[in-house]
Formats: C-alpha cells, sequence, structure tokens
C-alpha cells in the first residue's frame, strides 16, 4: 500500500480497478485548511490523462508493471510477434497495443513489452533509434533561416521532419518518445 504522499513521477497504483501512473505530482499546504496533493496521472491501458486531489493520507494498491526485453520479429497481417530474449518464447501481438512510438522500430529490434498482472498493454521501443533517410528532398540553396527543416521518409517508412543539409541514405537518430530528429547518427 502506498499513500498519495508518497506519490513521485512514474509511481504505478490501482484505483477503482485501473492501473494508474503519476505524471506529475505537487503537495500543497494552503495557509487556511489541509494539505493536499496536486496530481495529474495517466491510466496506462487507455492512455487517458486526469488531473485530480488527493488527501496525502488516502491509501492506494501498488501497482507493479513488468517490463520485459523482447524482440521484435516480424509482422503477419495485424499480428506483430516478439520474442523473449531470455526463454526464445513468441508471443503475437495486436496492433493496437504498440503505440504511436512503434512506427521507428525496425526488423531485430529489443523493446520492452509492458504488462500487468499477465496482460500486456504496451511496448516502449529504445529512447533513441538510428535509422536511415529513404526519401528527402534535397535543400533549397539560400534558404538559410533559422531552423528550416523538410519532411523526410526513414527506413520504417515514418515522417520526421529534419534540417535541409540531411540528404538521403544518411543515418540519422530519433528520439522515439517526441518523434523528433536529434542528430547524424555517429556510425
Amino acid at each position: 500500500m502506498i499513500t498519495a504522499g508518497d506519490f513521485r513521477n512514474g509511481k504505478t497504483f490501482e484505483m477503482d480497478g485501473q492501473v494508474l501512473q503519476v505524471v506529475e505530482f505537487q503537495h500543497v499546504k494552503p495557509g487556511k485548511g489541509a494539505a493536499f496533493v496536486r496530481t495529474k496521472y495517466r491510466n496506462v491501458i487507455t492512455g487517458a490523462v486526469v488531473e485530480r486531489s488527493f488527501n496525502p493520507t488516502d491509501k492506494f494498491e501498488e501497482a507493479v508493471i513488468e517490463r520485459r526485453d523482447m524482440q521484435y520479429l516480424y509482422q503477419d497481417g495485424d499480428l506483430y510477434y516478439f520474442m523473449d530474449t531470455e526463454t526464445y518464447e513468441q508471443m503475437p501481438l495486436n496492433a493496437d497495443k504498440l503505440g504511436d512510438s512503434f512506427q521507428f522500430v525496425t526488423e531485430n529490434m529489443v523493446c520492452k513489452v509492458l504488462s500487468f498482472k499477465g496482460n500486456v498493454f504496451g511496448i516502449e521501443p529504445p529512447l533513441f533509434v538510428d535509422l536511415v533517410v529513404t526519401a528527402t528532398e534535397p535543400g533549397v540553396r539560400g534558404d538559410t533561416a533559422t531552423n528550416v527543416t523538410k519532411p523526410a521518409t526513414v527506413e520504417t517508412g515514418a515522417t520526421v521532419r529534419v534540417p535541409l543539409f540531411i540528404n538521403e541514405g544518411e543515418k540519422i537518430r530519433i528520439d522515439t518518445r517526441t518523434g523528433e530528429y536529434l542528430e547524424r547518427s555517429k556510425e
């Protein structure tokens, strides 16, 4: 059991049969009245974000989310197959469990598969991936305004905004949480 006073960013807990994760929290002690904890939390299954205040003594069951390293193997229709890197057991997942950041995952990439009480609800790809640019327009000479970007398609089919100097065939590093270009790959 944890109390609302123990909330920290990333802490997971159960409330009303839902699995929730603290996104932001703030302990508030007003001049008049009792202290409270202002919290923004996310439902880990649906992704919905809610703001709510709690009494610091409110008790909740702590939710333990299992994160297993699994290698993405291949896609077959709507099913995506992952293999446990320790037991070599294969697990098919539906496309609705993958999330937006899956667009940056290539075959044989190791991801974290998230589950709660045996039910898989999502995946976490590596925070940064290096992908090859397969299609982009050449940069226009003389267009040197600050932070000018152009769309580029990477090997997974995802589209990323990149600086004008990036050309086809170059390897770039992408932040999978935001989908933003970071830098040229050092490889």
